[in-house]
């Protein structure tokens, strides 16, 4: 029996399950699979690169969904997915972001539509919705931490985390409010291994005349597919990058940099620790090979220890 690689649900002898297709839309009844292969689509995006908007080390598609034909469209402009194929260097890149996408989900963190889909040769490749579309043609105002910090993606990494905050009080609508989903992500992004989460990884939206940190993305457990563990977050913390501890993460972080009260933070915590059972039933039956649901298991458990989250 096939699992649905949209909602991790049985779904017979059928590539996606009914509740999969109705997730992408409502009138979607069949999907066919991705008409390329993982190297075509590395090559797909190479060659669109200068067309397209998005970029990144990670080879990216522009992606039509067309419920007529039953399928994802690949275009230059328009696009309302981003796919991302099998990366030809670090293993199961794919799987690996859906999955922590939905451990993210489970916290309370916002997350766009996203899941797997079949490409031709039976890779997964990785689709998430854009957020800064709406419509047909009407662009919603997102703005990336570097665009607001005056730098650009060659200086990503030249800043640090507590300026990410003084940037929340001074572009953010409800500040006190952002600063504690900051919180929450920051501690995400350490538990579950992602230590990439650079300036471009954050962003501000406006929303009904509100500006609001936006959906996550880009969320993937980074440190499993490194050979060496040489960092634990992207931008540093109390000048460091790594050998981060609960005192630096809760105290210093949460308490004197973001301002929260020991209740939000425990509520934070809480919440981690109550979606424990659930990320840990995620990882098992998600796409992801048993070699790296090993790895993935082995690092939360020990970010969870240093955490003190139980």
């Amino acid at each position: 029996m096939n699992l649905c690689p949209i909602t991790y649900t049985p779904c017979g002898e059928n590539r996606y399950s009914e509740a999969g297709l109705k997730i992408l839309a409502t009138g979607l009844k069949t999907l066919k699979d991705l008409e390329y292969t993982a190297e075509e689509q590395r090559q797909e995006a190479f060659n669109r690169a200068t067309k397209m908007s998005i970029q990144g080390v990670q080879p990216k598609l522009s992606a039509i969904l067309s419920i007529k034909d039953g399928k994802f469209i690949i275009v230059d402009k328009g696009g309302r997915y981003i796919l991302k194929p099998q990366h030809q260097f670090y293993t199961q890149l794919p799987e690996n972001e859906d999955l922590t996408m939905r451990l993210a989900k489970e916290i309370g963190l916002e997350i766009p539509k996203h899941g797997l889909l079949w490409s031709k040769d039976n890779t997964l490749t990785y689709f998430i919705k854009r957020f800064d579309r709406v419509g047909q043609n009407d662009k919603v105002p997102v703005e990336d931490f570097a665009q607001l910090a005056g730098l650009s993606r060659d200086t990503k990494y030249d800043y640090s985390m507590e300026k990410i905050v003084m940037l929340i009080d001074d572009f953010c609508t409800f500040p006190a409010i952002e600063k504690i989903k900051l919180f929450k992500m920051v501690i995400f992004n350490y538990v579950i291994g992602n230590e990439d989460s650079h300036l471009k990884n954050f962003s501000i939206i406006t929303d009904d005349n509100q500006v609001r940190l936006s959906p996550c993305y880009d969320l993937v457990n980074s440190t499993i597919e490194l050979k060496q563990q040489d960092e634990e977050i992207a931008l540093p913390l109390k000048g460091k990058k790594k050998h981060l501890t609960r005192n630096i993460l809760i105290n210093y972080f949460g308490m004197e940099r973001c301002k929260l009260t020991e209740k939000s933070i425990e509520k934070v915590l809480e919440t981690i620790s109550l979606a424990i059972p659930k990320w840990k039933a995620l990882i098992d039956i998600s796409f992801l090979s048993k070699e790296m649901k090993g790895k993935y298991y082995e690092l939360l458990d020990e970010r969870l220890i240093i955490m003190e989250i139980k």
